[in-house]
């Protein structure tokens, strides 16, 4: 068996899920490069700090692992007022991507979680400020924006991200590394 399928001590492979997120709501043209700067540090930066340090301990350590990026349904297509938010998440792919490439010869996989709207503090947040930018209802917001595209009208559930992530990070193999898999209730369909 090579050395990078080992177990840890605690039976299972190293896991890292880079998860941190902010989201700010407003038409590019009146952006403040301010807040620009600030999301992609917390969201593209942040996964490269981690991610590094977590290949450094995963390498050193001879046993594999996966890392897990919390895109978005914002990682393979755009919406209006947020632009930032859509373009770090597009840029958890591409580092996903990078990731497979170069820790496969270490056990390392890397794949993207692409959730549609779950209802957290941070999805809560939107409806109100888009609402007001649209000018529309928060009923509106949810039903014409959040879900239009869904097949059922339901938002996505921590659960069903959850599964998702045990699932690829207990997958075995590097047969399935450098993706992104899609978690929405049917929006953006591939």
């Amino acid at each position: 068996m090579p050395a990078w399928r080992r177990r840890s001590a605690y039976g299972g492979l190293d896991v890292l899920i880079s998860n941190a997120g902010i989201q700010v709501i407003s038409p590019l043209v009146d952006f403040k490069y301010e807040d620009w700067k600030r999301l992609m540090a917390i969201h593209v930066d942040g996964a490269f700090l981690t991610t590094r340090a977590a290949m450094r301990a995963m390498i050193a350590a001879q046993r594999g692992g996966t890392i897990l990026y919390m895109g978005s349904v914002h990682s393979h297509e755009a919406s209006p007022l947020k632009a930032p938010y859509v373009t770090a998440k597009h840029g958890l792919i591409g580092l996903a991507k990078v990731v497979a490439k170069e820790g496969a010869k270490s056990g390392i996989r890397a794949n993207v979680i692409c959730p549609g709207f779950v209802r957290t503090p941070l999805v809560d947040k939107q409806i109100p400020e888009q609402a007001k930018e649209l000018g529309i209802s928060e009923a509106d917001v949810i039903k014409t924006v959040m879900l239009k595209e869904t097949v059922d009208g339901e938002f996505t559930t921590t659960q069903d991200v959850a599964r998702t992530a045990v699932f690829l990070a207990a997958f075995p193999t590097n047969a399935l590394t450098g993706q992104s898999i899609t978690v929405s209730h049917g929006w953006h369909m591939q």
